[in-house]
């Protein structure tokens, strides 16, 4: 069993942002998008109240609104203050360094590529603080289609949550095209994501089978399935839930790799273990190469609110 593994400190701040905000405010709380991309989250946080929709013009007006840890783009804090709505940005602390990261760029005429997957919601809102500065670049085989304005005036950016192997190959392929390309300050790819890819690196070679703990649209859960097949592993699955395992999977294995991704309650991580106890996997190694002690604060807005309520 892989350890890091499960909630990251960007999205175990974006789940009790809305928690929080229930207790505060009262239901409904609206939540723009999902506040992180985990099937089970999204519909526990529904039962207390939450209402997720996909636009601001959705959420009725004065009503408050909390923006997913994903990041938007600013046109969407401006939609919010045209509605009235009480916005409470729950914004994962390293996607916004990216944010401003590009913002920085633009003001100073740089062409950005922005490392990502075309249409995920941290990319959209990414793109949307220098529009007219920024290209996508989705993976190596698109470096080809890059154009750019002035060779040594270009810098590369990326989604948190990519897999590290992919996204520098993709920089090897841009530099090769680009000598005077630049890199971001610091490295853009977050410490979880990299932590977590890290250690099933390091376990895949051992496993049978790898399952990861994740739902389809979590970028990070399904890049730890391609990572594991391809350092060694000699089958991976995806699931939300312990009950999606197919016996198939499981004939003939010996070992098997257990991960989950950022978004994903520990829960639903000892739900698979028990699954895994009654077909014969009861003797369970953590493997712990680094340890995270990383938190972050809850959003500004609603930490003055808690305050003035006496409840912070």
């Amino acid at each position: 069993m892989a350890k890091p593994r499960g909630y990251c400190a960007g999205v175990d701040r974006a789940v009790v942002t809305v928690e929080k905000a229930l207790e505060l405010y009262g239901a409904p709380v609206y939540v723009r998008k999902e506040i992180v991309h985990n099937r089970h989250v999204v519909d526990t946080l529904a039962a207390k109240g939450a209402v997720f929709v996909e636009e601001n013009e959705e959420v009725p007006h004065g009503s408050v609104v909390v923006f997913s840890a994903h990041g938007v783009a600013p046109e969407v804090h401006d939609q919010a203050a045209e509605r009235g709505l009480k916005a409470i940005d729950a914004t994962c602390p390293l996607v916004t360094k990216v944010h401003k990261e590009a913002r920085r760029y633009a003001e100073e005429d740089y062409d950005i590529l922005l490392i990502g997957h075309e249409g995920h919601e941290e990319v959209i809102g990414t793109s949307g603080e220098a529009p007219e500065h920024i290209q996508l670049v989705d993976g190596p085989d698109s470096v080809d289609g890059v154009t750019i304005r002035d060779p040594e005036k270009v810098v590369w950016l990326s989604q948190t949550t990519l897999s590290v192997d992919e996204t520098m190959e993709t920089v090897d392929r841009l530099r090769k095209r680009l000598p005077m390309l630049q890199s971001p300050p610091s490295d853009d790819i977050c410490y979880a994501t990299q932590n977590r890819q890290q250690v099933v690196k390091d376990i895949a070679a051992d496993c049978d089978v790898m399952l990861v703990v994740g739902s389809k649209n979590s970028s990070n859960s399904v890049r730890l399935v391609e990572v594991a097949v391809q350092h060694g592993a000699r089958s991976g699955h995806l699931i939300d839930f312990a009950h999606e395992i197919e016996e198939s999977w499981l004939e003939g294995a010996s070992t098997v790799g257990l991960s989950s991704g950022a978004s994903v309650p520990d829960n639903l991580v000892q739900d698979v273990l028990a699954h895994l106890a009654q077909r014969g996997f009861a003797n369970v190694e953590e493997f712990e190469p680094v340890t995270e002690k990383i938190t972050f604060q809850l959003p500004r807005e609603l930490v003055t609110d808690l305050r003035a309520a006496g409840r912070s």
